[in-house]
């Protein structure tokens, strides 16, 4: 089994790539999605924020809007609630993997926006960074109910740099172009996985497939992928590709 890490900052179209792997059938794991779940029922992540940050749950129910603000104000009380979440996600994660390598499926996507700043890409055989202009993130984020530009600024302080992001990705999804263009470079993606022999998945993607190479093999879906220069290693990728451990049925 494949496992793919997706993320990009904040703004950037990752939801939107998550959802074209979805389209092509790829079974992906939304850790935002799992951070909601775990506030809106988990009684022990509720009773914990009730003890990390005072005031954040209210009649048994976590005030998201109320959290979002002291947490953002508060560097310290961030740190509490990530020693919170964090672990219940990689939990979460973790039953995830379990059952999709029980399912025999051969590509599966982690959609970790602090797939980085975790340490998660190191349980990732490929990291698909997605990206934007600066121009265009702003534009998308700003276009948020009540976000600003000195949130903006402090999200993209918290967050790994997008160009720090592109130099340690295997490869890049980038958006703003069209839904089309961005479709096709996921399925591209994934036509090209499916080509990897399994003990090369987590040493390449190849240059040429990043660069978009000519006289590729046709995969599903009408997406082009280049087996050959798969064998290849991502010029960015190779001293993460020496510390990136197998998944095992364990890993947390």
């Amino acid at each position: 089994m494949i496992i793919v890490g997706l993320t990009g900052s904040i703004a950037m179209g990752k939801s939107a790539a998550a959802r074209a792997f979805r389209r092509l059938g790829v079974p992906v794991h939304d850790a935002d999605a799992a951070v909601r779940q775990l506030l809106a029922e988990d009684p022990v992540a509720i009773a914990r924020v009730a003890a990390a940050v005072p005031g954040a749950v209210k009649n048994g129910a976590v005030d998201r809007a109320f959290l979002a603000a002291r947490v953002f104000a508060d560097a310290a009380a961030l740190g509490r609630l990530e020693a919170i979440l964090h672990p219940l996600v990689r939990r979460r994660t973790r039953n995830f993997l379990e059952l999709a390598a029980r399912r025999r499926e051969k590509i599966v996507v982690l959609d970790v926006p602090l797939l980085f700043e975790t340490g998660a890409e190191r349980a990732c055989d490929v990291v698909v960074v997605v990206n934007a202009p600066a121009f265009l993130q702003a534009r998308r984020f700003l276009a948020r109910p009540e976000m600003t530009q000195a949130r903006l600024a402090a999200t993209r302080a918290r967050q790994t740099p997008a160009g720090e992001k592109l130099k340690r990705a295997d490869v890049v999804v980038q958006t703003g172009l069209d839904r089309g263009f961005s479709f096709r470079r996921v399925a591209a993606i994934v036509a090209a996985i499916k080509y990897l022999p399994r003990h090369a998945a987590g040493r390449a993607f190849a240059r040429r497939f990043a660069r978009g190479g000519a006289r590729q093999k046709r995969g599903p879906a009408g997406a082009r992928a280049n087996p050959r220069a798969l064998t290849k290693m991502h010029p960015h990728q190779g001293a993460r590709a020496n510390k990136r451990p197998a998944w095992k049925p364990g890993w947390s």
